[in-house]
């Protein structure tokens, strides 16, 4: 099963790493016990070769029509190029704004009105950042079909978000999965999953943080 063998390349690699009792602070200052770090699959080459491979089949499944793959800036662009490859189709980046020098363009690669495209992104949490790369293609003239994703969260305001946006995401593993593959692997105790879904399910309640559950 695809969402399980990806779920434990990221858990080998360390690019999903569980620290319940020892939360990491994000950015927006919500405590978190998994650290993602999806980068690592690239200097990892039998992970990339699963990951790579898992999108493509993704996209194939899910998006059949899909003439163009747009990768998020930065981390998606690795994923995209490579994948892109594999299927033998064209693909460019979004930034995250445009230059501001030269054509200042924000949108790198020739994308013709009308094209469908897959925007393909490593991860994704509250979706903020992919839609805002759906909306510039939107607003270039593209037709996207959606998105494939190495891991989501699966996290309420995300979903909700994607929804409200009418955009489909296809992810290789998901939250779920991953805190399965990990308690039965002995990376975290099979206690520790009921508090990481408790995360998942609010991230802004820290009742699951010193053993709670």
């Amino acid at each position: 099963m695809l969402e399980r063998l990806i779920a434990k390349d990221l858990l080998k690699i360390k690019a999903v790493f569980f620290r319940p009792d020892e939360p990491f602070t994000w950015a927006s200052g919500i405590k978190s016990p998994v650290y993602c770090d999806n980068r690592l699959t690239l200097t990892a080459p039998d992970v990339r070769g699963d990951v790579e491979n898992g999108l493509a089949a993704l996209i194939r499944e899910n998006y059949p029509d899909a003439e163009v793959l747009m990768g998020t800036s930065t981390a998606g662009i690795a994923h995209a190029a490579i994948t892109a490859h594999l299927m033998g189709l064209p693909m460019g980046y979004v930034r995250s704004g445009a230059k501001d020098h030269g054509r200042q363009n924000q949108i790198e690669g020739k994308l013709e009105k009308g094209q469908k495209v897959v925007v393909v992104e490593d991860l994704i949490s509250t979706g903020g950042s992919v839609l805002e790369v759906v909306n510039v293609l939107r607003e270039a003239g593209a037709d996207v079909l959606g998105i494939v994703s190495i891991f989501t969260y699966g996290m309420k305001k995300g979903l909700e978000r994607l929804a409200e946006a009418g955009v489909k995401n296809v992810s290789l593993t998901n939250f779920d999965v991953v805190a399965e593959v990990a308690a039965e692997e002995n990376y975290i105790a099979p206690a520790d999953v009921a508090r990481l879904i408790a995360f998942r399910n609010n991230p802004s309640d820290e009742s699951w943080i010193g053993g709670a559950k």
